[in-house]
């Protein structure tokens, strides 16, 4: 005949009033852990206490049970009450809900609650805030329900409105957190579940992998254009942000790339017909020109707009404030935050004003242009007065209207030929003069080679002249200033920090140099020797090429362009590249990654 299971039988409950209980020695937990004391009596105060206590009654010294019970098993619930007590809010008497346990081990009762508490997987915490969120409470009532700011609540929000199918896999260990954070990228989950089936077949799953997979094609909130149109525009106009809610985005992505360039060609029309109106002759307008566009154009020589009275008096008391807040602050070692942002602030305002436009000659309007697109910051960046080729009048006599700096030798031949001789002599032959100015360039060779300093002065100004004049026929020196036209650009190249620094300094260079070609000796004389020396460092810059290319192999030039490197300390973080997924880290391997670091 078969025993009858024996059925076990439970510990009985019941409620206790409050000043009926004390902490017991025999709870396990030591260390603070989890929601504070403060945080889960408010929490008790709103809900109630959703768990009872595990209790052991009191014996005295005869093993008999007192009227007072001990909790081994809620501890931490005991001390919020405790303190809503002291508050006050909660009568000492109040009963409080118990479970009352006989015999075994204190410490083994306490040891048990703790370890058999299965944790709440993510996902049902993640599904639990967004079933809240559908009855009705805000992200901001839920953060305050569960002592966790509004931020992990849109957090958790996202990461329950990704994919079923990606939650089930992530459910079922699939996928890791990190991966299935790098999905709520993009809330279209057909295009989640097109990225996961990529993934599926990529060696490498890495968040960042699937965070560049979903933004393919999107445009950076601080990509130029973004910053042009203003991302509230587009978002107004009916476009789609992604945002990652799980690190930096810096402000996420337009995914709406159509719209985007709708929207920035429109207002570069915009911009480009009020430019229009000044009168030049032709605009070219884009987001964006190659590196180099302006080469072989002739540059108009502007004339800065004035200063009006009013620009001049808030300039002086913009300088004014700044040099006073520099005084004030000069001992100190760092200055202080709401100074700092103030200087900033006052710099900013006196660059602009110091921004002058240029004013140019009418005659010359008609026969020139302008570029039109956008700089790195995303303001308008207009480059007015070029010149084409065949739109040039400016040329003199002799001068030639392609820009390699030499002049037509038979029309200078039978200048010099049919020019008349003083005193009614006549004309000296060609040939003879040929023959005397071949001596006359021997003995110049060899007095310039003798003299350094003035030997120097004539190579800077005859590269001066290749670099800042579109016509450099005025010297005699046979040396030749070429700069490479990067045929291949690289991504970024025109806005990089080191294309910047060059274009302002060549800019510079060119208000301080004269206007006429004829006036650059006399004025070179005049300068100092630091002068000089900076502007020769210059204009020898622009001849620097160190690029490989696969049809043109220089083994020794790009030898020397690690000696020059190496001889300025060249250091390419410093002047601003920074290797990305779409410039370095997308196109090459992990191994090669690695040794970069290494080197």
């Amino acid at each position: 005949m078969a025993t009858a299971a024996k059925k076990i039988a439970l510990s009985s409950s019941r409620d206790i009033p409050f000043n009926k209980l004390v902490l017991s020695q025999s709870n396990v937990r030591r260390v603070k852990a989890g929601v504070s004391i403060e945080e889960l009596a408010a929490d008790i105060a709103r809900r109630g206490l959703l768990q009872g206590l595990s209790v052991r009654a009191v014996v005295d010294e005869t093993g008999a049970e007192t009227d007072m019970f001990e909790i081994p098993a809620g501890g931490r619930r005991y001390r919020a009450l405790e303190l809503l007590v002291k508050q006050k809010r909660l009568a000492k008497t109040a009963p409080v809900p118990c479970v009352i346990r006989e015999g075994g081990i204190a410490e083994e009762d306490s040891l048990a609650e703790n370890v058999q508490r299965a944790p709440l997987h993510p996902l049902d915490q993640f599904r639990a805030f967004l079933a809240l969120r559908e009855k009705g409470q805000s992200e901001e009532e839920i953060a305050a329900a569960f002592f966790v700011s509004v931020n992990v609540v849109k957090q958790r929000l996202k990461l329950a409105s990704v994919s079923p199918a990606l939650l089930d896999a992530y459910a079922e260990d699939g996928m890791t957190l990190d991966q299935l954070m790098a999905f709520t990228v993009s809330g279209d989950h057909e295009r989640q579940e097109q990225v996961f089936e990529r993934l599926k077949a990529s060696y490498d799953k890495q968040p960042y992998v699937i965070r560049r997979m979903l933004t393919e094609g999107a445009v950076r909130a601080s990509d130029k254009r973004a910053e042009f149109i203003g991302v509230d525009a587009y978002i107004e106009a009916g476009g789609t942000m992604l945002r990652d809610l799980f690190q930096g985005d810096d402000g996420g992505w337009l995914q709406d790339v159509a719209l985007v360039d709708e929207m920035v060609a429109t207002k570069l029309k915009v911009e480009s017909e009020a430019i229009a109106a000044e009168g030049w002759k032709w605009i070219e307008v884009a987001p964006d020109f190659a590196y180099g566009h302006t080469f072989g154009l002739r540059q108009l020589r502007g004339e800065p707009v004035p200063l009006t009275a009013e620009e001049q008096s808030t300039h002086d008391a913009l300088q004014a404030e700044y040099d006073r807040l520099l005084a004030e602050n000069e001992d100190a070692d760092e200055l202080p935050d709401d100074v700092d942002e103030r200087l900033g602030e006052l710099e900013t305002a006196l660059e602009a004003i110091a921004e002058r436009p240029m004013s140019f000659d009418p005659d010359e309007i008609g026969q020139a242009g302008a570029f039109v697109s956008i700089a790195p910051d995303g303001r308008l960046r207009v480059e007015r007065g070029y010149v084409r080729l065949e739109d040039d009048r400016g040329q003199g006599p002799g001068v030639v209207a392609a820009n390699d700096g030499e002049g037509d030798p038979e029309t200078e031949a039978e200048t010099s030929a049919s020019e008349p001789e003083d005193e009614g002599l006549s004309p000296i032959s060609d040939r003879l003069m040929t023959e005397l100015t071949a001596h006359r360039t021997l003995g110049l060779r060899h007095a310039l080679g003798e003299q350094p300093q003035i030997a120097f002065h004539a190579a800077l100004h005859a590269l001066t002249l290749k670099a800042f004049y579109h016509y450099g026929s005025d010297s005699c020196l046979e040396l030749d200033l070429k700069s490479v036209g990067f045929g291949t650009q690289a991504p970024g190249l025109n806005d990089s920090a080191s294309a910047e620094a060059i274009r302002v300094r060549h800019e510079t260079w060119a208000k301080a140099l004269p206007k006429e070609s004829a006036d650059l000796w006399d004025a070179l004389q005049e300068w100092d020797g630091d002068s000089q020396a900076m502007l020769f460092a210059h204009v020898v810059s622009l001849s620097v090429n160190a690029m490989h290319e696969a049809w043109n192999r220089r083994p020794r030039a790009l030898a020397h362009a690690d000696r020059l490197a190496q001889a300025v300390e060249l250091d390419m973080a410093a002047a601003g590249w920074r290797p990305t997924m779409d410039t370095f880290l997308g196109r090459v391997t992990k191994a090669r990654i690695r040794r970069a670091e290494v080197l």
